[in-house]
């Protein structure tokens, strides 16, 4: 029960302490007799979800399996019963098992020897020939190679004959034992590659030479909102506890004074918690877009967490992409949004003009205004004066760089001159520093 729980953690199930105990009432309760009984009085027990019923129903069939053991039946003598065993193999239960063809021998002795081998301890697929190797060896696999080796050295038929019978038992063996551990590989360490995967992926460059890979592209993707979403998570549980409040121990006392000291009214404090109203101001070059495209599916998976998302988005000339992105999936609204001012020589100066005069109103002191580029406006004017004005309007101005520090100035960047008015500044050219600020600015809005 015990390794069952642990494959369903790995298979992304929530198993808490107290549901493995009541996972282990309800096995006492129900027994094991009727399989299917068995299954869904623990998928009752522990899934939550609709996701977490379909990994439950998986991770349930994957563990349980038992096929049976692909091996040859021992020949028969001309009386119809089984062969006399050799005397070679009186000392090894492994080879008197593969002889007799003893299958269920065989599957609990292998069980057994890939508890002493830890084999559910696996969380690489490098470690699959290690693990089977070892568990092999637990089960006797030593004493099976002395006797063919042995064996090999004598010359008669019989030998022969039991030369080829225990390698024909070896290698079968060996391919149970690469199949059950392939089994446990998917059980305890599918999950822990995707994971080691996903932190790979959190740490690539946004804006690395090349672009990236498609497959990484999707993946990415579903980390954003994987990553949003465990944000949110996080936020609607502090929302909540302030919403309901704390025990206001004083004020409760003080009233119990009228009922001899019995606090028959309870009083609790309260925390008014307001959704920030955000402002996302991308830059879309071509340098660029791969951020943008992050930040703005971050943004947007944040439902629960935003009051108010308004997209902005500018190479040369800024347009509003709310529409797009209510319409479409990001990733396609980005598209559209080349379509329209992609690939043009960025003008912050310009870009600032026109927000400004068609969009200044979406800014109030309870906005948090997240500006993302790389402050490089091709050496024309960067209206600092522009900046200044939506700086002074806007409850917190943060800038996101997908360069590193050491290149603000350098060239036709002005983001050292933009910098004095952003109440945050940072680099930011990974998903992991993407989620990190995010998360700053959330926690600014929620309670501790």
């Amino acid at each position: 029960m015990e390794d069952f729980l642990r494959a369903l953690r790995a298979a992304d199930v929530k198993v808490s302490p107290v549901e493995a105990i009541d996972a282990h009432l309800t096995v006492a309760m129900v027994g094991f007799a009727d399989r299917e009984l068995f299954k869904d009085a623990l998928c009752a027990t522990l899934a939550k979800t609709a996701d977490e019923v379909d990994r439950f129903d998986e991770t349930f069939e994957t563990f349980f399996a038992r096929e049976t053991f692909q091996m040859e039946p021992p020949p028969q003598g001309a009386d119809g019963e089984p062969e006399d065993l050799p005397p070679e193999v009186a000392g090894s239960e492994l080879a008197q098992m593969l002889l007799n063809g003893d299958v269920s021998a065989l599957a609990q002795a292998m069980e057994a020897a890939a508890e002493r081998a830890q084999v559910s301890s696996i969380r690489l697929s490098t470690q699959r020939s290690r693990l089977t190797r070892k568990m092999l060896e637990e089960m006797g696999l030593a004493e099976i190679e002395q006797i063919i080796a042995a064996a090999k050295k004598l010359e008669d038929a019989r030998s022969q004959a039991l030369v080829g019978r225990l390698e024909a038992g070896k290698k079968a063996l060996t391919e149970e034992a690469q199949r059950y551990v392939d089994r446990q590989h998917e059980l305890y360490a599918a999950e822990s590659g995707k994971n080691l995967r996903e932190e790979l992926l959190a740490r690539k460059a946004l804006n690395a030479e090349g672009g990236i890979d498609p497959a990484d592209l999707a993946m990415m993707q579903a980390l954003v909102k994987k990553m949003a979403k465990r944000l949110a998570d996080r936020y609607s549980r502090r929302r909540n506890r302030a919403r309901r409040g704390h025990l206001d121990v004083r004020r409760t006392l003080r009233r119990s004074m009228a009922y001899g000291g019995l606090p028959f009214e309870i009083v609790w404090k309260t925390q008014k918690v307001e959704k920030p109203n955000i402002v996302a101001i991308c830059d879309v070059s071509k340098s660029v877009a791969a951020a943008a495209q992050f930040l703005l599916t971050f943004l947007y998976s944040l439902n629960e967490v935003v009051d108010r998302m308004e997209a902005f988005a500018f190479s040369g000339r800024m347009i509003s992409v709310n529409d797009l992105l209510d319409d479409n999936k990001v990733e396609t609204a980005i598209l559209e949004v080349l379509k329209k001012i992609g690939f043009q020589q960025t003008d912050y100066g310009k870009s600032l003009e026109d927000f400004c005069d068609q969009h200044l109103d979406q800014i109030d002191r309870h906005t948090t205004v997240i500006f993302l580029g790389d402050a490089r406006s091709n050496y024309a004017d960067p209206r600092l004066d522009l900046f200044a004005t939506i700086q002074k309007r806007c409850r917190a101005m943060i800038w996101l760089n997908p360069e590193p520090e050491s290149y603000w100035g350098q060239g036709d960047s002005v983001m050292h001159r933009y910098e004095r008015f952003c109440h945050v500044a940072k680099p930011c050219n990974t998903l992991a520093q993407l989620e990190r600020i995010i998360e700053d600015v959330l926690r600014t809005y929620v309670p501790h």
